[in-house]
């Protein structure tokens, strides 16, 4: 066991241990070859945003020296370098899972051909697709002969060119090609013999055709290797309030293309000379993490690999309609009634377009107020908003634009929205708005109702569809009013400052998050104390945040049960001889992305239960307007507790958080029932609901 020299665990060796959990489902031979390649894709998109952002940090960390440890608990440069070794690890341990999936492909007469494994058929495919579909989308870049190489793109991949003669072996030259993925598709299916699938991927393409290019200029050498560099994409926002945070937000946008290299990752095989040019022309050194990998870069395209070319995939569990929201009937009445939870993805997101949509053709609907974070690309919540105004409903939408990677698109949003009538809030100039909340008004015969909804998650059809979360519809009058003084503050901060701290039911940040929950876990330790039943239940994307991971602990060490489900980072060290009671954690990882965050306090068997869209981070908790809303219905309190204890016996999908961070997956005894939580927690609500 790991000697403990410090209160938590530095959180990105527990992200990185996180994404290994990735990788291991990548490795598990149970799982169908098409997802093993998708969580391949996951974990080098993961990684990726891993290098723009938390290495970008810590390389500006570097530059402060001393200043930098008052928010670290080791050197930056020590955590870099404990970075470094643990990623070129996982990058020799992704490439045996990828050569591995390689060999069961081929078992199943499934190829991925590079250019020198063509048949005569194929590389007339090969060339004519080249002609017909490729060669008008690339310029090579001649970069001996350039003054400065223009910048290279983040997320793009290019193939680094040697170009020679035979004829003149003084004659050398080097050039670079980016792979127009944004517009050709990286896998091409090519012709084959009968009972096998030939795949190739875009850059062989352009590999086997490099003489097509370079032959008219004298060379008959071609090497090519592919190379990527990964940028600094934190945006720099200036604090000057004259400046719009549209306009800030262009700049930053602006400058994120330019932002410094925090990886460069290369094909271990090329040329060293060729290799030498790059790093010394592209200003970079060993510190900018560079990192030999295999012929294949940009993984994250293999999570949209043909899965056509598949014939045995079992279909995903659909989405059902909740069985209160049937179709047709009347959301808002139904919810007059009742509360009524949607568990997503298993109960179907079309229920929230539904109950907008309905709104916006109701004709005694006056108003409805909504928190935009990440919406999807042809939302439908949007086209139900925008109808709304049309229908003569005020709407006010609060937008978050700087959700990080998706703020070109909220900008275009905001023009949308304004350009149709609907009143935008740009959120705080100091806070990112990341509560997901919605309060519809209606006036009906002298008499106003209101309805709402709060989410764990984003209002996002497209990864409703594979994130779990929770959201709550509700008409109940003190979450409603809560609702609506958080929306007064967002529309009006400077006269209703006061309003975050009037809310009664809701835990908001950064006002009363952390304190209220802090205020649950002391009443578990006070309950303890008095030697009878204490337990909390935690269930969060990530915990980072000190001061409630130190009151875990107090709570541990006082004999309250604790149990967490942690998806990503946990900082929280589980295992203390001083605990009277194991700070127990696990994490699972499985079809579906665990997203919710859901809390749940014994209370002397009167159990206190609050759904979240915030994690236990400083940023969530003291930087961030967000929600923690209580479920007061006892049937809805039930389900949520049922659904986390089906979590909590998972042992299929299910890793223990050790304070080794070994990711050793949760043992099952011999005569103990497999328990995949996913799926039993499909059957769990199939049957709650229609076979009652």
């Amino acid at each position: 066991m790991v000697k403990i020299t410090k209160q938590t665990i530095i959180r990105d060796i527990s992200w990185l241990a996180f994404n290994a959990r990735v990788l291991q489902e990548a490795n598990d031979p149970t799982n169908h070859l098409h997802d093993r390649l998708r969580f391949l894709g996951i974990f080098s998109n993961n990684l990726d945003e891993f290098f723009r952002v938390r290495v970008a940090a810590l390389n500006k960390m570097v530059l402060l020296g001393k200043a930098a440890k008052m928010h670290l608990e080791a050197n930056p440069d020590k955590i870099l370098r404990k970075i470094q070794q643990t990623v070129i690890t996982q990058q020799a341990e992704f490439d045996m899972t990828f050569s591995d999936i390689i060999t069961e492909l081929e078992k199943k007469k499934i190829f991925i051909k590079n250019e020198k494994q063509l048949s005569k058929q194929q590389k007339e495919f090969v060339s004519r697709f080249f002609e017909e579909k490729v060669r008008t989308q690339i310029i090579p870049l001649m970069i001996e002969t350039i003054p400065h190489i223009p910048l290279l793109r983040d997320k793009s991949i290019y193939l680094a060119c040697m170009l020679g003669s035979t004829k003149e072996s003084m004659v050398q030259r080097y050039a670079l090609i980016e792979i127009p993925t944004k517009v050709l598709p990286r896998f091409v299916i090519m012709p084959g013999t009968e009972g096998h699938t030939d795949v190739i991927l875009l850059e062989d393409i352009i590999r086997y055709n490099l003489p097509s290019l370079f032959a008219p200029f004298g060379f008959d050498r071609f090497l090519g290797y592919i190379i990527k560099v990964t940028r600094d994409a934190e945006l720099e926002i200036d604090n000057d309030v004259n400046t719009s945070i549209i306009t800030q937000l262009e700049k930053g946008l602006k400058n994120r293309k330019h932002g410094r290299a925090t990886r460069f990752v290369y094909d271990r095989n090329i040329d060293p000379a060729l290799l030498n040019y790059l790093t010394k022309r592209l200003g970079l050194s060993k510190k900018d993490n560079l990192i030999a990998g295999g012929r294949i870069h940009n993984f994250k395209d293999f999570i949209d690999f043909p899965a056509s070319i598949f014939h045995d995939i079992k279909p995903r569990q659909q989405p059902f309609i909740h069985p209160l929201l049937q179709q047709p009937c009347r959301i808002m009445d139904v919810i007059e009634k009742k509360d009524v939870m949607l568990h997503l993805p298993y109960h179907s997101f079309d229920s929230i377009i539904d109950m907008l949509r309905e709104a916006a053709i109701d004709p005694f609907v006056q108003s409805i107020r909504i928190t935009c974070y990440r919406v999807a690309k042809n939302s439908k919540i949007i086209n139900a908003l925008i109808n709304a105004v049309r229908n003569g409903k005020e709407v006010t939408v609060v937008l978050e634009l700087r959700a990080r990677f998706d703020e070109e698109a909220n900008i275009r949003w905001k023009a949308q929205l304004e350009e149709e009538g609907v009143k935008v809030i740009l959120g705080l100039h100091d806070m990112k708005v990341h509560a997901k909340i919605c309060v519809i008004k209606k006036r009906e015969f002298n008499k106003t109702k209101q309805y709402g909804f709060v989410s764990t998650g984003n209002l996002n059809e497209n990864t409703a569809r594979y994130y779990g979360d929770h959201c709550l519809l509700t008409t109940n009058r003190a979450i409603i009013a809560d609702i609506n003084r958080v929306f007064d503050y967002l529309e009006n901060p400077v006269k209703k400052a006061a309003n975050l701290r009037n809310c009664k039911t809701l835990a908001v940040s950064p006002v009363s998050m952390r304190k209220v929950m802090l205020s649950w876990i002391d009443k578990e330790i006070k309950i303890a104390r008095k030697k009878k039943p204490a337990s909390a239940i935690i269930k969060l994307n990530s915990i980072v945040d000190v001061v409630l991971i130190e009151k875990l602990y107090a709570a541990a060490k006082a004999g309250v049960d604790v149990k967490m489900i942690i998806r990503g980072i946990c900082c929280a060290y589980t295992e203390q001889k001083a605990f009277k009671e194991r700070l127990s954690a696990i994490s699972i990882i499985d079809d579906y992305l665990e997203h919710a965050r859901v809390f749940v306090f014994n209370n002397s068997k009167e159990p206190v239960v609050y759904i979240s869209s915030a994690d236990w981070m400083v940023r969530n908790l003291d930087h961030r307007v967000e929600v923690a809303c209580p479920i007061y219905d006892k049937s809805i309190q039930q389900e949520l507790t049922d659904i986390l204890d089906i979590q909590l016996a998972e042992n299929v999908k299910g890793r223990i958080l050790d304070n080794d961070q070994s990711n050793n997956y949760v043992q099952r005894e011999e005569d103990e029932p497999e328990v995949r939580s996913q799926e039993a927690i499909y059957k769990y609500l199939r049957n709650k609901h229609y076979h009652r």
